[in-house]
């Protein structure tokens, strides 16, 4: 788990373009000031590219927080 939110981090702080962001497991996009569903689409397209991995919409729907996308991961890998 450790490794994935590692990876994680790295993508979100790519995305939003903030290199001193920290994510947890319980960030959502109310933390975030720029994660919109624009933003969130962007995070799906590289989660997947970095996993080699793809989301079905339910799953992109459940994904209310990191910990919820590191689940997914976790299942898919």
């Amino acid at each position: 788990m450790k490794e994935i939110i590692n990876q994680l981090q790295m993508i979100f702080r790519k995305i939003f373009d903030n290199q001193d962001l920290i994510i947890t497991s319980d960030t959502t996009a109310d933390d975030i000031d720029d994660w919109d569903s624009l933003t969130h689409m962007q995070l799906i397209v590289e989660i997947e590219k970095k996993f080699g991995i793809k989301f079905t919409t339910a799953e992109i729907k459940k994904a209310a927080n990191v910990g919820e996308f590191i689940d997914i991961i976790k299942d898919k890998i």
